[in-house]
């Protein structure tokens, strides 16, 4: 039988009670444990709308919707949700990378505050012609 095929029950064969409360019982214990995660705590504490762009989520898209930690300590999460903001998957990418930016250096100022950094002064062709002379006989 494939694995799309419905499954007929034989005439006469009784539901296994039991095996049904079991699964039922996980279900319901996996969803009580989801709902525990900061992502759901947020989902329920702020608006289902992006924090930086203002799109809108309803629950056929809200799987696009993720949770940014604004002090980018995932392990700080405050019940009250104070270190949580929603934000659609292009918004909290670019948060990240903008972060990513600050930490190693590279193009600072790109959507941060700071100096720029001083123009290149190394010349690498400076000797070159003296090089390419040739030599007197």
């Amino acid at each position: 039988m494939s694995t799309f095929e419905s499954r007929k029950r034989r005439p006469g064969a009784k539901i296994d009670v039991d095996k049904l409360d079991e699964v039922v019982a996980r279900a319901r214990r996996s969803a009580d444990e989801r709902m525990q995660g900061y992502r759901e705590q947020s989902l329920r504490l702020h608006p289902w709308v992006c924090a930086r762009c203002g799109r809108e989520f309803t629950r056929k898209n809200l799987h696009e919707l993720t949770v940014h930690h604004k002090d980018h300590d995932h392990d700080n999460n405050p019940a009250d949700g104070s270190n949580w903001e929603n934000l659609c998957l292009y918004c909290h990418d670019w948060e990240h990378q903008k972060f990513s930016q600050q930490i190693k250096g590279e193009n600072a100022a790109f959507g941060l505050t700071g100096t720029h950094p001083s123009p290149a002064t190394h010349t690498p062709f400076a000797g070159l012609k003296d090089l390419l002379k040739k030599p007197e006989k």
